[in-house]
């Protein structure tokens, strides 16, 4: 299918690093968290937003903090209120050795047309669920969730978009 390729982006461990520090979502008051009182907002590379829009993608959120993520994070980031991919409540644990929660979601929205999505839970697993389901080129690329994203990442995304034409 033709048209520009949809970048989808998570939050938390990928926008938001961990920095090594294990997030219980069992013990998070999510309000709080996905708020401007979060406590690793700071850790956000304010620099990547425009990294993003010199991509040849079309930005789409892909994270638990659903609508949140325009409030709090993209005005980090400098970027306008971007779309927000419809997504299916988050578990509160993800299972081991299963799709991850957001997969079958992303390959719905995306329609057939080409998309990366840059996460710090993608697995094995997900990217062959993709390739058997999806119609589109796709990069699933995985984030350091200790690093969150990087340059190199970036570099992967931008050199993926101009091969995958």
């Amino acid at each position: 299918m033709a048209g520009r390729a949809l970048l989808f982006l998570d939050v938390d461990g990928t926008l938001l690093p961990s920095d090594g520090e294990m997030l219980d979502a069992k013990l998070v008051d999510w309000q709080e968290w996905q708020s401007h009182r979060n406590p690793r907002l700071a850790r956000v590379d304010r620099a990547h937003g425009g990294r993003l829009l010199s991509l040849d993608c079309d930005l789409v959120w892909a994270t638990a903090w659903m609508h949140d993520a325009n409030e709090v994070i993209a005005p980090l980031l400098g970027l306008a209120p971007l779309p927000v991919a419809d997504l299916p409540e988050a578990p509160l644990e993800d299972p081991v050795d299963a799709l991850h929660w957001k997969t079958a979601a992303l390959v719905a929205a995306a329609g057939g047309r080409r998309f990366v999505w840059l996460d710090d839970e993608i697995s094995d697993i997900d990217s062959v669920w993709v390739g058997a389901h999806h119609e589109g080129a796709a990069l699933l690329h995985r984030v350091d969730p200790t690093l969150g994203l990087t340059e190199a990442d970036l570099t992967v995304v931008g050199d993926w978009m101009g091969s995958a034409e």
